[in-house]
């Protein structure tokens, strides 16, 4: 196997490869572009015109989606995966990867569209970085522009895997890219109604390409994924990789839909959630009940029929989003 196809060993050990790009036999080139970076591009005769950016460990220790894109690295190093489409493979937070941190200092998946300039650290250095191998990736007009952003979470979910779809005004979501996640075992998908600091809000607002963060399961230590089934996923991206996904209708059968109806903004020190801490995703919520309180008698309290909670975290820096309330969706607005 190839060395440069080991990128995630070269990561954890803090190494650059001795040699910056390499052909396997077959004629697929990698290149490194720095630490957690490398472009993958087929032989021209076999290039399908799609640009193919799948990224993982932007929160560190969420090791099933790394482990994930190391397998179809190595794949494509031995020469078992034979790409037609150019592929980034991005590993977001090199130091938290290796420390088995979510982060160090700040929460990158929060340092996009402009936040970064913001703050400063190794983690807003590291997004903005991150910002530009993208923006460099899709630069090619004419293409066709795809990105996962895979994650674990930190809590366990009611619906295990799940997507959330970026917002951009005046574009509608694809009806089409939502019947892929649903072949690739998304069970739920979240469709943003404002724009965010997220990496895939980046890529999707401001580079133009179909952008989803992809949820997976419960973040475990490298080595104790098994609970974690990715067997549809990978099996869609090796397809995708290699231009063979089969035809599918663009019926959505089985995929819940979900909107935000609020983001729960954390003010203040002061700031209490009313949940229990090991409390799941898409977790239902009575109307009436109240949900947070924070300073100057701002109280969240659920109004909406058939509400759910993500994310909940009380623990997150002041301003940043403690949890988000969402309601089912219609599949009316798609492209």
């Amino acid at each position: 196997m190839l060395a440069l196809g080991k990128l995630l060993e070269l990561t954890l050990a803090g190494r650059e490869p001795a040699e910056k790009t390499q052909v396997t036999a077959d004629g697929v080139r990698m290149r490194w572009l720095g630490e957690g970076a490398l472009e993958v591009r087929p032989p021209e005769a076999c290039d399908n015109g799609l640009d193919l950016l799948l990224s993982a460990g932007i929160h560190g220790n969420e090791t099933a989606p790394i482990e994930l894109l190391d397998r179809l690295l190595h794949d494509i190093a031995r020469g078992d995966l034979k790409p037609q489409a150019r592929i980034l493979f991005l590993f977001g937070n090199p130091e938290a990867i290796r420390r088995g941190e979510r982060y160090l200092e700040l929460d990158v998946n929060r340092l996009f569209n402009g936040r970064h300039d913001q703050v400063s650290g190794a983690e807003a250095l590291r997004a903005c970085e991150l910002e530009r191998l993208a923006a460099t990736f899709f630069s090619v007009p004419e293409r066709t522009r795809l990105h996962y952003d895979l994650h674990t979470a930190i809590r366990g979910s009611k619906i295990e895997q799940f997507a959330l779809y970026p917002y951009k005004e005046g574009r509608q979501h694809s009806r089409r890219e939502l019947a892929r996640l649903r072949a690739a075992g998304m069970e739920a998908v979240l469709l943003q109604s404002k724009i965010s600091i997220t990496f895939t809000a980046y890529t999707y607002e401001q580079l133009g390409a179909e952008a989803f963060t992809l949820e997976l399961g419960k973040a475990r230590p490298f080595g104790q994924n098994d609970g974690v089934n990715v067997g549809r996923l990978e099996t869609r991206l090796k397809q995708i990789i290699e231009g063979t996904e089969p035809e599918q209708p663009e019926a959505l059968d089985g995929l819940q839909l979900f909107s935000v109806a609020r983001e729960i903004i954390k003010h203040s020190d002061s700031f209490q959630l009313h949940l229990a801490a090991d409390i799941e995703n898409f977790s239902e919520l009575e109307p009436g009940y109240l949900l947070a309180e924070d300073i100057a008698d701002t109280r969240w309290i659920v109004e909406e029929e058939g509400a759910r909670i993500i994310f909940p975290n009380p623990k997150v820096k002041n301003g940043l989003r403690a949890g988000i309330l969402i309601v089912p969706a219609k599949p009316d607005q798609l492209a």
